[in-house]
């Protein structure tokens, strides 16, 4: 009976999140150029593309290289849609949270190997709420450092995707 648990679970498909390995083994370094901002909103892109940077060197899975002649893979993309949109309000009528939404293309591809595309998502979204402090009068400062970390967000669920294979 022990035999036949093992044998089904064996099969199953399950693996512990953050162990499991989309990308073959013989991809070691990554390049991860500027992201395209489609956007109005200003260094956006910057901000996701240093943040997706960070987070892969965070894994420690693949070296961030400079250069395509030196990349295994590359990451590509591009920032297509940005909002934000107030999602509550005190009393007074002013907001307290916002809603953030960013929609981004997104391609890695082999670079080894023609440009192949190892996966792709033409229409990966992220969306995150943010509250603002009403006692504040600084909002621009409050809605620039929930961009920041919402980026840190955006580039975690990304880089997971990518290298857990979701």
């Amino acid at each position: 009976m022990k035999r036949l648990w093992l044998l089904l679970l064996s099969g199953c498909g399950y693996a512990l999140v953050g162990h499991s390995n989309f990308l073959s083994s013989n991809i070691h370094t990554i390049e991860v150029p500027a992201f395209v901002n489609r956007t109005t909103r200003v260094e956006l892109e910057q901000l996701v593309t240093q943040s997706v940077a960070d987070e892969m060197v965070a894994r420690g899975r693949l070296k961030l290289v400079s250069t395509p002649a030196d990349a295994d893979v590359i990451l590509r993309g591009s920032i297509d849609s940005f909002g934000i949109f107030p999602i509550a309000f005190n009393p007074q009528g002013f907001a307290t949270q916002y809603q953030i939404s960013i929609t981004a293309n997104i391609e890695l591809v082999d670079h080894r190997n023609e440009d192949k595309v190892l996966w792709k998502n033409d229409q990966y979204r992220f969306t995150e709420n943010y509250e603002v402090n009403s006692v504040s009068a600084d909002a621009s400062a409050q809605e620039t450092r929930a961009i920041r970390e919402i980026a840190v967000r955006f580039a975690e669920t990304l880089v997971t995707n990518l290298l857990e294979g979701f």
